[in-house]
């Protein structure tokens, strides 16, 4: 386990230099069963009815999804190979959590889900990624 928290260090550091970093995310908690990251909102992640984009509640799915993805395949790489959405509620500002866990496994591909809530806890987006690996990652 102290080996996968270097690693998932590495990662958030590679992140900070990524669109990871320009939404703002950070990790949350973390175990080989479930990822939580958290979100501020800033007003330019709305849409032009003032809301939290669409695309941005599908990059938080995709996101929180693909590092558990990350932490069960070891040193695979993976890529979304499917993302489906579900819009349930708006918000427009404080921050939101989103929250993934798996649902099946095979030798080549992952399904998960994923949540985004508010800090209230209602649930504002749902979705199913597949992921499917493509090869070791590179040494870092």
């Amino acid at each position: 386990m102290e080996e996968l928290a270097e690693k998932i260090k590495q990662w958030e550091e590679m992140g900070n230099k990524s669109f990871w970093g320009h939404l703002g995310c950070r990790l949350e908690e973390w175990s080989d069963r479930e990822v939580t990251i958290s979100m501020e909102i800033k007003p330019e992640l709305l849409n032009l009815a003032g809301i939290l984009h669409g695309g941005v509640h599908a990059s938080l799915i995709d996101t929180v999804i693909g590092i558990l993805v990350m932490i069960v395949r070891g040193e695979e790489n993976v890529v979304t190979t499917n993302l489906n959405m579900h819009f349930l509620e708006s918000t427009s500002s404080g921050r939101v959590f989103a929250t993934a866990e798996i649902v099946h496994m095979t030798r080549r591909s992952i399904t998960a889900t994923g949540y985004v809530r508010s800090e209230d806890g209602d649930k504002l987006a749902f979705g199913t990624a597949t992921f499917r690996s493509i090869g070791q990652r590179p040494q870092t």
